[in-house]
């Protein structure tokens, strides 16, 4: 795997665990009871961005390093979802 290969793999990994943990323990106006006029009631109240931010760049490595060496270790590989037999077999090329 290449470092630019790498570096997408973690920014997906980051972003899907992100979308993931911003839900977790959000406080919404409608729960704490203080409803701006003019914002709905699932507005945040309190979200937590910054830390949810921390958690998810951990939770994001630990993924990615265990699909990087699922990569590198060939357990998977572009082969194992070509479905249509469009690739030439192994030793073809």
């Amino acid at each position: 795997m290449s470092i630019t290969s790498a570096i997408v793999l973690y920014a997906v990994c980051w972003f899907m665990t992100f979308l993931v943990v911003i839900p977790i323990r959000l406080q919404t106006q409608g729960d704490v009871g203080k409803i701006v006029p003019g914002t709905q009631a699932g507005a945040p109240e309190h979200h937590y961005l910054k830390k949810k931010a921390w958690i998810t760049t951990g939770v994001a490595a630990v993924i990615w390093a265990i699909l990087y060496w699922i990569i590198s270790q060939g357990i998977i590989e572009v082969r194992d979802f070509d479905w249509m037999d469009r690739l030439p077999p192994v030793g073809s090329e």
